[in-house]
């Protein structure tokens, strides 16, 4: 067994133990929990903002260019999640960067579904260009969900005709509440996190009977024309590869200058890992390159 595969197993067998909730609030604890164990470093500022009435965080580390921002949506599937969950993995992203991270603390159904996630990730681009920021040294980013929401974001200031960021970084995205990739079923039997039948109950919750078709909720089904670069990471162990895969392909086929990266053996959303895991560390750093040489 290589180091990897021992890093792995022991994730793997810490995603494992105890019974996973079927409640919103138990679900919504237990994704907090799982990166609690890991410790903010020193050197990073941490600071609460009001983001235009939605509730956000900075950080930053000694060597981020306060000209530059990741703008970051976390995963959980619409219904969990937090800036909690995600601070010490979105940190480090903007350690690896170069620059300060701004995550947002959307608003979770069911108590708030569709549009309400996207509705304030709009609310915090905006809030970034009124306190400065040029587009140019903007990044969005999200995992999971927040990795649909970044790309239904950036379709939807392209069509309010407002300037774009310099790039997106999509991990581990969802992009297709349908559920119709290939993957959901051939990597069921390796994914230790997201199936099918979770898939369609964090769905109903965010989409309270609408069309999960709809572009601003799958991607996949979006005009991407105009669309900055993106990066795409996924591992090759997730039910959602078939996500990340086509989304490469929709945006391709629209003229977007596109990076898929499928990492072998990686489960969803192990960059949340990345204190245990080498391959969480070095998908880091290859993001924070590609940032780097796309920001003005």
């Amino acid at each position: 067994m290589t180091g990897s595969d021992t890093e792995m197993a022991a994730i793997k067998a810490m995603l494992a133990a105890g019974q996973p909730p079927t409640d919103v609030a138990g679900r919504r604890q237990r994704l907090d929990s799982l990166t609690a164990r890991y410790e903010m470093p020193a050197d990073v500022l941490v600071e609460e903002v009001d983001a235009n009435g939605v509730r956000a965080e900075w950080t930053s580390t000694p060597a981020a260019d306060p000209a530059r921002v990741i703008l970051f949506l976390h995963g959980g599937g619409y219904v969990s999640g937090s800036i909690r969950s995600h601070r010490h993995m979105i940190a480090q992203a903007g350690r690896e960067a170069g620059t300060r991270t701004l995550a947002l603390d959307y608003r979770l159904a069911p108590e708030h579904p569709f549009p309400a996630a996207l509705d304030d990730a709009l609310t915090g681009y905006r809030f970034l260009l009124s306190q400065g920021f040029q587009p140019e040294n903007i990044v969005i980013a999200g995992e999971s969900a927040g990795g649909g929401l970044a790309i239904a974001t950036l379709v939807s200031l392209r069509e309010a005709g407002t300037a774009l960021p310099a790039c997106a970084w999509c991990s581990s995205p969802w992009t297709d509440l349908e559920m119709s990739g290939a993957t959901m079923q051939t990597k069921a039997r390796v994914d230790p996190l997201i199936q099918r039948p979770y898939l369609q109950e964090l769905a109903a919750a965010y989409l309270q009977g609408r069309d999960p078709r709809m572009p601003m909720v799958s991607p996949i089904h979006a005009d991407l024309r105009g669309l900055p670069p993106l990066l795409i990471q996924v591992g090759s162990d997730e039910t959602l590869l078939d996500d990340a895969v086509r989304l490469a392909g929709v945006a391709a086929a629209a003229d977007v200058r596109t990076t898929l990266q499928v990492w072998p053996h990686m489960i969803h959303a192990w960059h949340l890992f990345y204190e245990q895991l080498a391959d969480g560390r070095r998908a880091l750093a290859e993001m924070g390159a590609f940032v780097r040489a796309r920001l003005g």
